[in-house]
């Protein structure tokens, strides 16, 4: 049901400002946005934000929701739940679920479950391998977020497409669309594994994932994918950086929308960094690895100034299970999308990135690397995905407020010193206070014709 709400008092985070003023909502949309706004004559549910900082709703580019195949582990009801309660009010989910979504039919199957299941709006990206790429190139760029190999090697023994340069070349001078790829060198990974398999056996300590998954590994793959990308001038993003040798690589300055070649940050490359293996071990194993503490700071000084672009979670939730066992049973990802504006609104708090950055790099650069249609800013006409934060009442992730079906988050313990209180997707008020609203809809997100 579409509501018609009166947002009060904010303090507005948008377009490179602070403001203090009322935000209007009509029709799923901003319809106005002043520093006093009335009460309409129709029915309309006023919010006093009480000073409280509003947002445009966090766009996640990088999720793994685990749905059709995995569900065991996610699906996409229950991490759209925990996205809103986390502020995130957009996702792209990726191609690594079972089947693989390598097929038109496959990906439209994909938009179904969205369409049935989540409470955030949504979009999923095609899944490219090397053989398919005449099914790659039938993908609607309107409808469709991109192309993308990141996570199709979790059982391929050929590795990801960042090692096959003559394959490369051949899909960034074919496709037209934005292709995302993920990184990493996989003879050095192997030369590596066997080096700490030697040392070691089966039980590699887990503090050695980034001198397996090292920044030799990350750094030698994307300067590979880089030199072709720009000799196509194909539409690339590069996936979830690690190092800051990489960020560096990444050309800076210039207009987001002229850039031809992106890349993010995540979230646990943020916030972590080797250090904390020591604590957490299996519990931050990701791919890329989190590596050091000079990389963490490299990421967010090149996230600042440029280099890097936006900032994704790649939410990738395991059950407890999938998480024992020695370092090769012990699965890589963890579940991030209901913790992580929070946390980098810790990041805010600590004085090292400023709320408007924050929205910038949350929600303004991945609508405009998308070329999302009205999406990402506080804006008149635009939707309302908003989400109001209070720094008023710090708190602590226990379980008793873990929403992921997984049922842990690597964040467990953690105090938070903002909250999101309040979420609007398409000016749906669904989150207050720690109530989801879990039979909205969400929306099937639309991007520009031309990449």
């Amino acid at each position: 049901m579409e509501q018609t709400t009166l947002i009060k008092n904010a303090k507005i985070v948008n377009e490179g400002a602070i403001q203090e003023g009322d935000v209007l909502i009509k029709k799923g949309r901003i319809e106005k946005i002043a520093s006093s706004i009335s009460e309409p004559t129709e029915k309309c549910t006023i919010i006093d934000a009480a000073g409280d900082y509003l947002l445009p709703g966090m766009i996640d580019d990088q999720v793994h929701f685990r749905d059709p195949g995995l569900t065991q582990k996610a699906d996409i009801h229950s991490e759209s739940i925990a996205a809103v309660a986390g502020g995130v009010t957009s996702y792209m989910d990726m191609p690594n679920t079972i089947p693989n979504t390598l097929t038109q039919e496959l990906l439209a199957e994909k938009y179904q479950l969205g369409a049935q299941k989540s409470v955030a709006n949504y979009s999923f990206f095609m899944g490219v391998n090397k053989t398919n790429i005449e099914e790659v190139l039938k993908t609607n760029n309107e409808t469709v977020c991109g192309v993308t190999d990141d996570g199709l090697y979790f059982d391929d023994d050929d590795g990801i497409l960042a090692n096959y340069p003559d394959y490369l070349d051949i899909l960034f001078a074919r496709v037209d669309t934005l292709i995302a790829l993920h990184s990493e060198d996989d003879d050095i990974i192997k030369r590596n594994t066997e080096k700490y398999k030697q040392q070691f056996g089966e039980d590699i300590p887990f503090d050695h994932h980034p001198k397996i998954r090292s920044e030799e590994a990350c750094v030698t793959a994307t300067k590979r994918v880089l030199e072709i990308a720009k000799r196509h001038k194909t539409r690339f993003h590069l996936y979830h950086v690690s190092t800051a040798a990489e960020a560096n690589l990444l050309d800076i300055g210039g207009k987001l929308r002229d850039k031809r070649i992106t890349g993010e940050a995540c979230v646990h490359h943020l916030f972590f960094n080797d250090k904390d293996y020591e604590k957490l071990g299996r519990w931050i194993k990701w791919n890329p690895s989190i590596k050091t503490e000079d990389d963490q700071k490299g990421l967010l000084k090149a996230l600042l100034d440029g280099h890097l672009d936006i900032i994704a979670t790649d939410h990738a939730p395991h059950t407890i299970q999938d998480k024992q066992g020695n370092y090769f049973s012990s699965k890589s990802g963890a579940p991030l999308v209901q913790h992580a504006l929070t946390a980098v609104l810790e990041l805010h708090h600590q004085g090292k990135i400023s709320l408007p950055q924050v929205a910038e790099k949350t929600a303004h650069n991945v609508a405009e690397i998308y070329r999302m249609v009205d999406r990402g800013y506080i804006r008149e006409g635009y939707h309302a995905d908003l989400v109001l934060v209070s720094n008023k009442n710090p708190w602590t992730v226990t379980d008793d407020n873990i929403l992921y079906k997984c049922g842990w988050t690597p964040m467990n313990g953690k105090t938070f010193h903002y909250a999101v209180t309040n979420t609007w997707v398409n000016g749906n008020h669904v989150y207050a206070n720690g109530k989801v609203d879990t039979n909205a809809c969400g929306q099937r997100l639309l991007f520009e014709k031309v990449r």
